[in-house]
């Protein structure tokens, strides 16, 4: 699928948001950045090796992927929502499986893991900080956590799309130890865009058994089994 209005994405007069991630964290400021700036080497490495699809460049699939891989980046890694360019801030709003809306300063707070994970019996969102969520799941996925478009169902200004995570479980995850294999879920994302495509919203549809379960049921550190 393809956007004409988006055609020009590697011209210079392309917005930001939408000339990826490396584009954006060159613009940023240093005081942007929660913990400086995010280095995506494994992105660069290891992903063209791994992933199930490949896009065209004026593809509308690429476009999507770009632009919410700037978006998960700015959520992660800016902790000013006015700053984050893949969104209009003022208006954004984000939920997962049908739960309660929250908006950008509520990502900002909480942190992309616990909002988009949610509530699941091994893993209690109540108890994590943005920063100890992310620790949790840098630590289980050292060799990177990837993430792809695979279908477009839609375009703007409601985009619907499918996409798949995956990662090597190789590090150690609440007490449990890694497995070594590749744990992957797909899921289905609607999200609603203004009219030069930054996001206004997004609802994710997903089982996050898919992730936690396989994490959860390695063999304990602590000697306990997952019940």
């Amino acid at each position: 699928m393809t956007l004409e209005a988006t055609e020009s994405v590697e011209t210079p007069e392309t917005p930001l948001h939408l000339q990826g991630r490396e584009a954006v964290i060159a613009a940023a400021a240093t005081e942007d950045w929660r913990d400086g700036a995010p280095d995506y080497h494994l992105s660069h490495t290891v992903l063209p090796q791994q992933r199930t699809t490949q896009h065209a460049p004026d593809s509308l699939e690429h476009i999507v992927e770009e632009l919410v891989k700037v978006f998960e980046m700015e959520v992660s890694h800016k902790h000013d929502p006015a700053k984050w360019v893949s969104l209009v801030a003022e208006h954004y709003r984000g939920r997962v499986n049908g739960g309660p809306w929250q908006d950008a300063e509520e990502f900002a707070r909480i942190g992309s893991y616990n909002i988009l994970i949610g509530e699941n019996p091994y893993y209690d969102v109540a108890k994590e900080t943005f920063e100890s969520s992310h620790h949790i799941f840098h630590t289980a996925f050292p060799g990177g956590f990837f993430w792809e478009v695979l279908e477009v169902l839609s375009g703007p200004p409601t985009v619907t799309f499918k996409w798949r995570h995956w990662g090597k479980y190789e590090g150690e995850y609440n007490g449990h130890q890694p497995t070594g294999e590749t744990i992957e879920m797909t899921g289905i994302t609607i999200a609603k865009v203004s009219e030069d495509l930054r996001i206004t919203e997004l609802e994710h549809f997903y089982d996050n058994n898919k992730l936690l379960g396989p994490l959860a049921h390695g063999c304990p550190v602590t000697g306990k089994t997952a019940e």
